[in-house]
């Protein structure tokens, strides 16, 4: 891989348009269009920049070597695996607020049954509290298991 190719991957790979990796570099976007397309070759100084932003040596930007393509896709590969990961455990917390929020209100919703129909409690203020408290209970829940950094 020769180094439009290698800037071509590692921008994609950090998720930077040509516009971001321009301003991080001092450039216009059109400089770096042309290095990707391997019109035109960045000074020494911006290749040192380049080699810090995507935290690779400046062999590895120069030297056209499959073997240094190996870390850094590894690289790439982890961070995409780790962005995979942190993913599934957001959905896996929102899912579990969904399933304590339905337990809640059902138990609430029993509750309330229970005193309306044996006990004859049906004013709808109390309804109303009792909703609110369970509204309530449901927030805590959902903020103490969406702000742990551990697994459910």
């Amino acid at each position: 891989m020769h180094f439009p190719e290698k800037l071509l991957t590692l921008r994609k790979a950090n998720n930077l348009t040509q516009e971001q990796l321009a301003e991080k570099l001092e450039v216009s976007r059109q400089s770096v269009s042309k290095w990707e397309s391997g019109q035109a070759s960045p000074e020494l100084e911006k290749i040192v920049t380049l080699s810090a932003i995507f935290n690779v040596t400046t062999d590895y930007l120069l030297k056209s070597s499959e073997i240094d393509d190996l870390p850094v896709k590894t690289g790439m590969l982890e961070k995409q695996q780790q962005i995979i990961l942190t993913r599934e455990q957001k959905q896996q917390k929102v899912f579990w607020c969904i399933m304590y929020s339905f337990a809640v209100y059902i138990i609430f919703f029993a509750i309330y049954s229970i005193g309306h129909f044996y006990f004859e409690i049906g004013n709808p203020s109390i309804f109303f509290s009792g909703f609110l408290i369970a509204t309530a209970i449901i927030i805590f829940i959902c903020a103490k298991k969406l702000t742990r950094n551990s697994k459910l």
